[in-house]
Formats: C-alpha cells, sequence, structure tokens
C-alpha cells in the first residue's frame, strides 16, 4: 500500500496551547480520548501523529491506543484537508451511474488519492457513501456546492471554478 501524502505539521502555540487546555478539562475522565480526539480536529483541521503523541502523553494512554481510535472512526482524518473538500458518493445509486470513474478522473485531474491534499492545500478528495440525493446520480461536492448528474467529461469544467 502506498504511503499517503501530506503537507508538513504546522501547528502553532496557539493551537497547542487550546489543546493543552482541553487535554488538562479531560484528563481524569474515563473515556476522555475520543472527546480530546474531537476538540484536537477542532483545533487543527485533522489529528497528525504531532497532535496523537501530545494527547497521548497528556492523557497518560499508549500513542497505539490514540492512533487506533483515530484509524477506527471515520470521522477522523489524519491528513489536512483542503480549501476546497470534494466529497464522492459511491453510494449504489451514484456508483451505479459511475461515480467510481468520475472519483477516479478527479484524483487523475488534482494528483492525490483518497483522503489526500493537495499540496498547496487548495484540494482534498474524500469518498463518501449516500449523500441523500440519488435522484441527481452521480453526485459530487465542492464543500457546500452540489454537483449531480454528470458525467467524467464534466469533472475538467467544475474543478475549474475553483481553481
Amino acid at each position: 500500500m502506498e504511503k499517503k501524502t501530506a503537507l508538513p505539521f504546522n501547528g502553532t502555540k496557539e493551537q497547542e496551547a487550546q489543546l493543552m487546555a482541553v487535554i488538562e478539562s479531560h484528563k481524569n475522565q474515563e473515556g476522555a480520548a475520543i472527546p480530546v480526539l474531537h476538540k484536537a480536529q477542532g483545533i487543527y483541521g485533522y489529528l497528525p501523529l504531532e497532535v496523537q503523541q501530545m494527547i497521548a502523553e497528556g492523557l497518560n494512554v499508549p500513542l497505539a491506543e490514540i492512533y487506533g481510535i483515530v484509524t477506527f472512526y471515520t470521522q477522523f482524518s489524519l491528513y489536512p484537508k483542503g480549501e476546497y473538500q470534494i466529497g464522492v458518493c459511491l453510494g449504489t445509486a451514484c456508483y451505479v451511474k459511475g461515480s467510481g470513474d468520475i472519483l477516479e478522473k478527479i484524483k487523475a485531474q488534482l494528483g492525490v488519492d483518497v483522503g489526500e491534499c493537495t499540496p498547496d492545500g487548495k484540494f482534498s478528495i474524500d469518498a463518501t457513501r449516500c449523500i441523500g440525493a440519488c435522484g441527481l446520480a452521480p453526485v459530487f461536492t465542492v464543500n457546500d456546492d452540489v454537483y449531480g448528474r454528470i458525467g467524467v467529461d464534466d469533472v475538467e469544467d467544475i474543478l475549474k471554478k475553483y481553481m
């Protein structure tokens, strides 16, 4: 399996202070890891190894436990999200109508894989499940913009709007 590319970690002292306050407020609570991880992701936008290490040390739990939680639950991300977050629906209706091919076109166009962010921090791609727009299948989103009833040939023009 290929290693996913990630932007270098650029946490600030202010973010670290926020995280330390969150850890301190949960330090002696049972099951504190998940709420701390949620808040940490809110602070940083994702959960790089450096943040996981701070949490593990602050809560006095093994890093492997923190990493296990982060990689088990889909709401946590190990990689930063782009300014424009693309979500390609791979639910049944969309997939049957070609969303897999659309996803491949987006990946090729941007040069990154699912879960990754472009080196300039502009775009990230996620494969999603049903977003409730089955009547518009196939569908993908760019932040809050929904694009439906599209084909592979539409991808380039849609992405150009955000470049």
